[in-house]
């Protein structure tokens, strides 16, 4: 599959691994899928985002996600779902911060280790890659380039997609921006 993907793909998924390293990660998440494609500049992706969350609301959007970690990744739907039960996970949060410290929840290891050089990419992250290809040929593009890696990540769901959505980053926006001449 890999093959198939731009200079511009296979640019945003070096980053994404350099983005994991960075941060210590144990594995390439979607998370990091994101800010690669953040990082870029005068792509389809990057020109889309510029056009619909652009920069001055980054720190919002980087925020969302921030916060999102810091409830072990769980989504505005899973905390409502668990709401429902009776568990308030923002009480659980605070408890666990409480005695671990802040950000114990957030997952990422600074001390994990790995048995070979390559980074691995979660399940979620591999699953983006492999919505990317759909994408692609859903629209009859011969390569998969990083708009539609930024396409996959607004329609695979979970907590990059709702921060995204949130700051107006949605599944057709993505597709009408990236689709008009001027991108």
């Amino acid at each position: 599959m890999f093959e198939r993907f731009t200079k511009a793909a296979r640019a945003v998924v070096k980053g994404a691994v350099e983005h994991a390293e960075r941060g210590g990660a144990a594995v390439v998440t979607e998370e990091h899928l994101l800010l690669a494609l953040l990082d870029r500049e005068d792509t389809r992706a990057a020109n889309a985002l510029r056009a619909l969350c652009p920069p001055d609301r980054r720190p919002s959007l980087l925020a969302a996600l921030a916060e999102a970690r810091r409830r072990a990744g769980l989504s505005r739907a899973d905390t409502e779902a668990l709401a429902d039960l009776g568990i308030d996970v923002g009480a659980v949060v605070a408890r666990v911060e409480e005695a671990h410290g802040a950000g114990a929840l957030a997952g990422d290891r600074k001390d994990a280790g790995w048995w070979s050089g390559r980074r691995s990419f979660s399940r979620e992250a591999k699953a983006v890659l492999e919505k990317s290809l759909r994408v692609a040929l859903a629209r009859k593009d011969r390569e998969i380039g990083d708009e539609h890696l930024l396409l996959a990540l607004t329609a695979t769901g979970g907590v990059v997609a709702e921060a995204l959505a949130d700051h107006g980053v949605t599944y057709t926006a993505v597709e009408d921006a990236v689709s008009s001449p001027a991108v």
